[in-house]
């Protein structure tokens, strides 16, 4: 479904992707670790063309893009089969939670008022948020706004949502919410991309883990290859860090 290779990216003189090479299968959960800097982040930015990769080229469905000369076509057939979920929410304050997820219906797919009012509220009511529909993010909890986040990228249908640490910014008590709703996603078949430092989460859901060093990956393999046996020391050190005494009672 989505063949990325030899994918680069540099700021200026500091290389953050160097020739990474990704397969995603149709309904596939790839969770993406690393430490801060290893270009998880600007990897998503990339195939979503919020940054524009240096040099590389990927295959999403029937797109196939060469990322340093792609055109404004095909960008945006690659912006059309994706949706991307901010780690900072990124909603409009002077919109409620329906008119938020109903923005890129009506602004980006021209899809009517009344069909997107319709789209937008069902999918609300699926990241739980029924009692929501008219509320202001100032209202809204960060886990309830990062719910609407993801309400925003389910409306687009899309062929693939990618996550880039949807929880990071949220007060530890609000985190489960939002994984809940992720999990659920996952269990429906939606393909997923997701950034994340929750490895219970990644440990329960993902398909394959990715783990990330120094702009490469390092090592890829099934949650039990990764977290029980994990062959490169790079990634073992990692998890030393982030799950103590190889604590996997998750």
């Amino acid at each position: 479904m989505i063949k990325i290779t030899d994918i680069h990216k540099a700021f200026g003189k500091n290389e953050v992707l160097k020739g990474i090479d990704v397969e995603v299968a149709k309904g596939e959960v790839i969770v993406i670790i690393g430490p801060s800097g290893s270009g998880k982040t600007t990897l998503l930015r990339c195939i979503n063309f919020l940054e524009k990769a240096d040099s590389g080229k990927m295959t999403l469905g029937s797109t196939q893009v060469a990322f340093k000369h792609a055109t404004s076509k095909e960008i945006l057939a690659i912006r059309r089969q994706t949706a991307m979920v901010f780690q900072s929410y990124n909603l409009f304050n002077n919109k409620t939670a329906l008119e938020n997820v109903m923005e890129g219906l009506v602004t980006a797919r021209k899809v009517p008022l009344r069909q997107a009012a319709e789209i937008g509220k069902n999918m609300l009511d699926k990241v739980g948020l029924a009692d929501k529909h008219n509320a202001y993010p100032s209202r809204l909890s960060g886990g309830q706004q990062q719910r609407v986040g993801i309400a925003r990228a389910l409306a687009l249908n899309p062929e693939v949502i990618l996550f880039d640490e949807p929880t990071s910014a949220l007060d530890p008590t609000l985190v489960s919410e939002v994984l809940a709703v992720m999990k659920k996603i996952a269990q429906e078949g939606i393909t997923m991309i997701v950034v994340t430092h929750e490895m219970s989460f990644a440990y329960d859901i993902a398909n394959r883990i990715l783990f990330m060093d120094g702009g490469v990956i390092v090592e890829q393999g099934t949650p039990k290859d990764l977290f029980v046996n994990a062959k490169e020391e790079r990634t073992k050190q990692f998890l030393k860090r982030i799950v103590p005494e190889w604590s996997y009672n998750i």
